[in-house]
């Protein structure tokens, strides 16, 4: 594996403001000193946070560009009023004043306990210091050391990277995430951030980063609920050159690919995750339909996480998903044998479908029979979800106190 570094054209410092835990690293700032293009996609929570209503603003405002990212872990600054308001401002401006940019071009967010003020007389002191930190720096900085900043429950930090040779031109591509609860589509996530010092436009950032996104963080799920600062950040410092954007499109999904399988396999309480592949809708909405409503299952992932083969409820779920499809047409492959068939079980070796629920990974695939041939994006989705364990609800009975 190549390196784990930011790309060149970023700065990447960390500092602690003991913010929820006292001497740990909970302030990550990146900073682009050149600028970079920027691309963003955010919760659509209603609740959204303070500092997601002020990034959003300030990306459009600036039209996709971006000098610097400010992120905070231990308190989510969301449902706090103006005074929340108000101290998410004052973070992007002492980090602007401190680089000599716009305030329009600092982006910001928070995570952690919702509704509690960020304790600014420890944050602000830090700021200045930490953006000169920045602009001092020999190199980019490490991924692992800005990806622990951000974590709350995760127990590890979530990093990926890929290095590309186009004809004389060689791009890296960089991501952290965090993220272990409150996860689900639109934005399934957390806070991730990915960069890259390939030259692009904002509009074309963009519309990568929203194909990525559809292809990762939309396809997973750890307990169905969704936060008020969910964020997924792309910036493009264009350091290395300006090549097609379609050759950086495999590489940017598969960073986020694999930083959203780490989330779903760092999820809280994990034991083992599950993809539910479904093929042969009619179209790829339905399979996405089917996929989801099977991932999302309660009695599913209970299944999963006690290992037990109860191969009717998955079929249960997909039958109440409400896609049309024939009941007999049918197949349920669990870790590669087929279980269910022409509307009844298949007589198969029990062992080994107990084995196939046991593992770390439970993989299931469901073919609908509503279309045949070769299988592709047009009628066949997949998602990634984990069980669901006691150890997950002990963590969210008493996750403020």
């Amino acid at each position: 594996m190549s390196e784990l570094l930011f790309p060149r054209g970023f700065r990447a410092v960390t500092a602690a403001a003991s913010i929820k835990k006292v001497g740990r690293d909970d302030l990550a700032l990146l900073v682009m000193p050149d600028g970079a293009t920027a691309a963003a996609l955010f919760t659509t929570n209603l609740f959204c946070a303070a500092p997601v209503q002020l990034s959003r603003q300030h990306l459009k405002d600036s039209r996709g560009h971006a000098s610097a990212l400010l992120l905070n872990s231990g308190c989510a600054n969301a449902a706090t009023g103006s005074l929340g308001a108000s101290n998410a401002i004052d973070c992007v401006e002492l980090i602007a004043n401190a680089l000599g940019v716009s305030a329009l071009s600092v982006l910001v967010n928070s995570t952690g306990v919702i509704g509690t003020q960020l304790p600014m007389d420890r944050i602000a002191p830090l700021l200045a210091p930490l953006a000169k930190s920045a602009c001092e720096a020999d190199d980019a900085g490490s991924l692992e050391a800005y990806a622990r900043a951000i974590m709350t429950t995760d127990t590890r930090p979530k990093m990926s990277t890929r290095v590309l040779q186009i004809g004389d031109i060689r791009i890296r591509l960089s991501g952290v995430a965090k993220g272990a609860g409150m996860i689900h589509p639109n934005m399934a996530t957390m806070i991730s951030v990915v960069t890259t010092d390939a030259q692009l436009s904002a509009s074309e950032l963009d519309m990568l980063l929203r194909d990525a996104a559809d292809k990762s963080f939309h396809r997973i799920s750890v307990d169905g609920d969704t936060s008020t600062n969910d964020s997924l950040f792309a910036f493009a410092s264009g350091k290395a050159g300006r090549v097609d954007p379609e050759l950086l499109r495999t590489a940017l999904i598969e960073v986020c690919q694999e930083l959203a399988r780490m989330i779903v396999t760092d999820g809280e309480g994990f034991t083992r995750s599950m993809s539910v592949r479904v093929e042969g809708a009619r179209t790829k909405e339905e399979a996405t339909t089917v996929a989801k409503t099977v991932a999302q299952s309660l009695l599913v992932r209970c299944a999963v996480t006690g290992g037990d083969p109860n191969w009717g409820r998955i079929v249960a779920a997909a039958g109440r998903a409400g896609v049309r499809f024939d009941p007999s047409e049918l197949r349920l492959y669990v870790g590669g044998i087929e279980i269910f068939a022409q509307g009844q079980p298949v007589v198969c070796d029990a062992q080994a479908v107990r084995a196939a629920f046991n593992g770390e990974h439970v993989a299931m695939i469901l073919h609908l029979g509503a279309t045949t041939g070769e299988v592709g994006d047009t009628n066949a989705d997949e998602f990634l979800t984990s069980g669901l364990t006691e150890e997950y609800v002990r963590l969210n009975a008493d996750y403020t106190t």
